[in-house]
């Protein structure tokens, strides 16, 4: 069986984390919750620099602080996903954006390693103790709602999103987090390093 863990970003991961987000491109794929790193491909030690102000920044209607994790698989210790997870939430995060965001590399995907992403990131959320997440996907994203729900997330509303001028109906969930990883601990685990 395969094992997972997050791992904070770090220097050492440059060269994959590079590689990570240009996969993305390669795939003409939409990129999510990778902490703005597709913005520092040339500067990854400044991208490093900004995730230690993520996470010590004071909150504010217009940032909040967050953490940003790397899921690794442990047999050929790759990149597999991205999480980035908000510690508070603003009025306009409340509305869309939710609590957390993340990604599984294009060749990755269809494994069901999103659901091991989700779950180690509602870890992450109880320690920090959240309490209920926030989560929200494009309706069109079949896989990203599927996996909220298979962690017993809660489709709270519809809404139209024009963020950045699009007109996309976006599904918005609820998922209680102790609740969740109670209930899929037996499931996930195992799978964790």
């Amino acid at each position: 069986m395969e094992k997972f863990y997050f791992e904070e970003p770090n220097i050492s991961r440059k060269e994959d984390a590079i590689a990570y987000i240009n996969e993305f491109y390669d795939y003409n794929s939409k990129i999510n919750g990778v902490g703005g790193l597709y913005r520092y491909l040339d500067d990854y030690e400044g991208w490093l620099k900004k995730l230690e102000e993520d996470y010590t920044r004071i909150p504010n209607e217009e940032k909040v602080p967050a953490r940003t994790y790397f899921l690794i698989r442990e047999s050929d210790s790759r990149i597999i996903g991205m999480i980035n997870i908000r510690l508070s939430l603003n009025e306009s995060l409340k509305k869309s954006g939710g609590h957390i965001g993340y990604s599984i590399r294009p060749t990755e995907r269809r494994k069901g390693y999103n659901k091991i992403n989700l779950y180690l990131g509602l870890k992450v959320c109880q320690k920090y103790g959240i309490e209920t997440v926030l989560l929200d996907a494009d309706k069109e994203n079949l896989a990203s709602w599927k996996t909220m729900e298979a962690l017993g997330g809660i489709n709270i509303r519809e809404f139209i999103d024009e963020h950045d001028g699009a007109h996309s109906i976006m599904k918005n969930y609820e998922i209680n987090v102790n609740e969740s990883i109670k209930n899929n601990s037996n499931i996930f685990e195992p799978m964790l390093k």
